[in-house]
């Protein structure tokens, strides 16, 4: 089953908040990734999602680290192995997961530039 990350982001010099969070799927020989506003809640309101450049593998196995070219440091938040629901020709931009983390479980489901964690 395909791994997943999400880490805690602070310092990124593109960050007005000071802090987001990155969820990180495995997908071959990278990751596909996406930069969060915030944790989605259980039945709660989708939250920004925006998706960025394909993350190297290795950060599935990182606890916490700087970031390289003095973007900030990043620390683990959760991780596990997670399956895809859907990711249709028909919808490319909506992807939806069902993660196993150990402290984050259910389905999520990414589109239009928003995560939304359904209740």
């Amino acid at each position: 089953m395909p791994r997943f990350v999400i880490l805690e982001h602070t310092g990124a010099p593109d960050d007005p908040a000071g802090r987001h969070y990155d969820l990180l799927l495995e997908d071959g020989e990278s990751c596909r990734t996406w930069r969060l506003a915030a944790l989605p809640e259980p039945g709660g309101p989708a939250v920004e999602a925006i998706e960025l450049a394909p993350h190297r593998l290795a950060w599935l196995d990182h606890e916490a680290g700087a970031v390289s070219g003095g973007r900030g440091f990043a620390r683990r938040i959760d991780a596990g192995t997670y399956e895809p629901a859907r990711n249709s020709a028909a919808e490319p931009r909506s992807v939806v997961v069902t993660l196993h983390g150990r402290s984050v479980s259910g389905t999520f489901e990414i589109r239009d530039s928003a995560c939304h964690r359904p209740g």
